[in-house]
This record gives C-alpha cells, structure tokens and sequence, in this order.
C-alpha cells in the first residue's frame, strides 16, 4: 500500500467512529456511506479497525484519558478517534508498531490538523513506551471492573439480573470475533456435498447436526470466495437465525407473511424450505427493503416485496390472512453485540421501555391478519427478558386466542456457537 492509501485509511476509520460515537450512527450505515473512499483492497483491514475499536473501546480510552491531561474537544475531537485506530493496531492487529503510528500520524494532515501532528505522534509514542504498565494497571484497577468488560454499566446490570450464572460467559462471548455461519440451500446440496466444495477451495468448515442447513467456518472468508455464492448455493446466516424458518414450518400452498423482513436472510430461508408457498415480505425500511430483492435475486426465489409499518397493516395488506406469521420484532439487538459491537455505545437503557412497547404493540396489531389454526413466531435477536419472555407471557395472559406451542426458545451468544436469539411460536385458536 502507498502512504496516501494508509494515511486515508486511518484518516477514514477515525470518521467513521466519529460519526458512530459523536453522531448516533450505525457502524455498518457509517461504512456504507464511506465505502466509495476505500480501495477494495483495504476494505477488510478498514472493518477490522473500525469493529476493534468498538469492541475494546473502555481499553483504548482508558490508555489516552491516563496519558493525556486533557481531553480533545470540539472540532479537534475527531483526533481522540484517530488515537484510537493508532493505539488499537498496535495492541490487537499484525501491522508493525512503526508503521501503525507512523501512518497514523500521517493521517493528521488529511484530517487536515497538521498542527496537533506533534501531540497525536507523542501520545502514540508515549502509549509504546509505557504499554505493559498501562495494561497492567487497566487490568488490576479495581475501579475499573466494568471497564474490563468491555460493556456499558447499564447493560451489566440487566444481564447480571437476567443470567446470574451466565453473565459472565454471555459478556465473555460478546467479545470474541463473530464465528461465519453458512446456510447451505438443500435445494441445490447437501451440507455434506457443500463441505466438500468448501474443502477443494481449502476452506475448513464444520457441521451442526441440529439443523440441516448450518456450516460454520473454522476462518471467515470472503463471500466471493464462496463456491457458486452468486448462483444461490449458499447464504451467509448466523446458526441462531436460520431456526426461526423450521420453527415457523412452512407449507407449500401457504400464505405466509414475514413481517420487518430486511435484508430478506429468513424470506429466502422460507422459501428455500418451502419453495411454493406464497411469501409476503415487508419491511418499513424501502432502503433496506431493496436487500430483500438483491437477496431474491441472487437465489432465483419470489416473494412480493412491500414498504409497510409493522403498526399499519391495513395500509399494505389489503385484508388478507395469512397461515403463517415470522414477526422478526424491531429489538435492542443485544444477542449479536459481537456482530455489531457499536451497539453497546449506540444503545440506552431508556431504550428497552420503547422498544418493548413497539414490540408489543406490532404484535397486537398483526395478530388479526393470522388465520385462526395459524401459527405466529415472534422473534428477536435481544437476550433482555423484557423483549421476550416477559413480552410474550402478557400477550398470552390478554389473547385468549393465542397459545404457547412449545417452549421458549432464549439462545444466548456462545464461542464458536449461535448469536444470541429468542423465539416464541404462538397458535390462533378460535
């Protein structure tokens, strides 16, 4: 890579946690919006620092707050990210610490600071010089212990409520790199034929014998890298997620409706299992309801796409009933905080209140356009009992209607294993 090609990169990584962290924006949103800045050839190593960052971010604050007196502010503050890229490449990436801190200098002049060149190189030098007692003391504050792991005090709290035995391991989990689950379309291979295609191209991959569609890679790739990936052999789909279409057990013949369906992983699912059944996919996002055609397309499957709000119905659906329901509820996505680390530092605790009370009220207003002998799954990717258990246990307690088919299903984040992920399937009786 030339200079002018390294110093953009951290030059654009610091913008782009700027404008996650100063700004209240998604990363991946951020990232696509930057995406025409980055050559092809340094994308991957542009995620690599901008989801680092935000899943060891109490690490990297912590080492500037102690080395600086002040804290940069105003329209100098884009520099305090930028310490960020520089100090996170020399703890957590391959890249040597001269060329980490020399390039990240350099990206002080496209950040057009060139006057604080000085103070970011003394920081980052200063950090080397004094990086094992500094990670020591990070380590052995006691104050620190929230810090440590690496998650805002409010969602500790919740988690230590919810999982008294398994707080710790779900945090442990939140702050590994997301493991690369593969969904295999059993209509064009088994997993064990895939496999073996991943094999020639010298990817490693296992299977779960739980579902019938799962492969995890021992390394992720990327998709482009995926044998016959734009002809629809296979989708990229976390293990948690692909459940919710052989909970929901579709039919062939059956009018089935997917509501908040973006980016279209569990419509295509849907239609993969049962390739005749007639989908209604909508999504209050058109943007994002775009994905679900791209996703369609790219495996030669139909469904109706509409821009519709969980909240309206009868302004899309036109007074049909449906034999099936997937209700992917809008959620604080707290099971996939390893995917999306940004969502510890977007997220509030005030949040939770709003987002159960959307829950609930799309779940009442969907419930009349599920047949009666119809079968609803609610799902969320959050592992907060507010959005799930508690969410459903009322809505049964005020359907008479409604009745829990089963058990729950509360996945929560695992090494090597599934996203976090909840799952209620609900019969209409008359």
């Amino acid at each position: 890579m030339n200079n002018r090609s390294h110093q953009n990169i951290r030059a654009i990584c610091a913008q782009a946690i700027f404008n996650v962290l100063e700004e209240g924006q998604s990363l991946s949103a951020t990232l696509i919006t930057l995406n025409h800045k980055i050559a092809d050839k340094d994308k991957a190593l542009v995620q690599e620092i901008c989801f680092g960052v935000m899943r060891v971010l109490p690490e990297l604050n912590f080492y500037i707050h102690t080395l600086m007196s002040k804290v940069l502010t105003g329209k100098n503050r884009i520099l305090h990210y930028l310490l960020l890229v520089g100090i996170y490449q020399t703890l957590y990436t391959r890249i040597p610490e001269h060329a980490a801190v020399g390039e990240t200098v350099n990206a002080v002049n496209t950040l057009k600071k060139t006057q604080l060149k000085g103070l970011i190189n003394g920081v980052l030098r200063e950090f080397l010089r004094q990086q094992t007692s500094l990670q020591q003391k990070f380590t052995q504050d006691s104050k620190q212990q929230n810090q440590q792991s690496l998650h805002p005090s409010w969602l500790l709290t919740r988690l230590k409520q919810a999982y008294p035995q398994q707080w710790q391991a779900i945090v442990n989990a939140n702050n590994q790199k997301p493991p690369m689950w593969l969904r295999v379309n059993l209509n064009r291979y088994t997993v064990s034929e895939y496999q073996q295609l991943l094999a020639e191209q010298q990817i490693e991959s296992d299977v779960l014998p739980e579902l019938p569609s799962a492969l995890r890679l021992l390394s992720p790739v990327n998709v482009t890298k995926l044998p016959y990936f734009d002809e629809g052999a296979v989708t990229v789909q976390d293990l948690s997620a692909q459940y919710a279409a052989y909970l929901l057990a579709p039919q062939n013949g059956e009018y089935i409706l997917d509501m908040c369906a973006a980016p279209g992983g569990k419509t295509t699912h849907i239609l993969e299992v049962a390739p005749k059944a007639q989908v209604l996919a909508v999504d209050v996002d058109s943007s994002r309801a775009k994905r679900i055609h791209e996703n369609l397309t790219r495996l030669n499957l139909y469904a109706e796409v509409r821009v519709g709000d969980g909240l309206t119905p009868e302004r899309w659906c036109e007074g049909q009933q449906f034999d099936r329901i997937l209700l992917d509820a809008p959620c604080s996505a707290t099971g996939v905080i390893r995917r999306h680390p940004d969502i510890k530092w977007l997220r509030r605790d005030s949040d939770i209140a709003q987002l159960t009370a959307l829950q609930y009220a799309i779940l009442n207003r969907i419930w009349p356009y599920l047949k009666t002998g119809g079968t609803l799954v609610y799902a969320t990717c959050s592992i907060l009992p507010d959005e799930n258990k508690l969410q459903i246990d009322r809505f049964l307690q005020e359907n008479t209607s409604a009745k829990l088919q089963g058990e729950f299903k509360q996945f929560l984040p695992t090494e090597n294993g599934g996203d976090g992920f909840f799952y209620a399937i609900l019969k209409k009786h008359s």
